[in-house]
């Protein structure tokens, strides 16, 4: 039996950065860990990065992934809106890379034909469908459900992944 690859998902967001962590193994995933770290909008950026960066740290040590996986930001509010969430996505790289662990994009479009089937799929239908793939019971944040699903996708996208030792 071939070993179980572990993949951390990673939601990013300026207000909540969500995360989840899958293991997948002979076509099935299933759901190991996973939440959302809420942000104060009110304190400074660089403290809100750092928050970021120490919690994906910390997640990154204690689950061990054999890759990270981080949804590609493609539509923005604003154009203040964008920069912080390509400085929360470079937060992200940043760690992975910092760790050792190999690091894949999707784009929004490419999650959601990979969970639901349509490219245009609505958030809610994302939620159902991670519950579904995962045989998850209770309640997922709507940030903690998009990280488990850039998981999914990339545990879908990518079958013959090679873990590195």
């Amino acid at each position: 039996m071939a070993e179980a690859l572990r993949i951390l998902g990673v939601d990013p967001g300026s207000g909540k950065t969500g995360w989840g962590v899958i293991e997948h193994a002979q076509g099935r995933s299933r759901h190991l860990a996973s939440g959302f770290l809420k942000l104060d909008r009110k304190r400074p950026l660089p403290e809100r990065l750092l928050e970021i960066a120490e919690t994906l740290q910390a997640l990154i040590q204690q689950h061990q992934p054999h890759c990270g996986v981080v949804e590609e930001v493609f539509f923005a509010h604003s154009p203040r809106t964008a920069i912080v969430l390509g400085h929360v996505r470079g937060v992200a790289l940043l760690q992975f890379a910092a760790q050792g662990v190999p690091i894949h994009e999707y784009s929004p479009t490419q999650i959601k034909q990979a969970i639901v089937g349509v490219g245009r799929a609505e958030k809610a239908q994302v939620q159902h469908m991670v519950r579904i793939l995962l045989n998850h019971q209770g309640t997922l944040q709507e940030d903690e459900a998009d990280a488990l699903a850039v998981a999914i996708t990339h545990a879908h996208m990518a079958p013959n992944y090679r873990i590195r030792v």
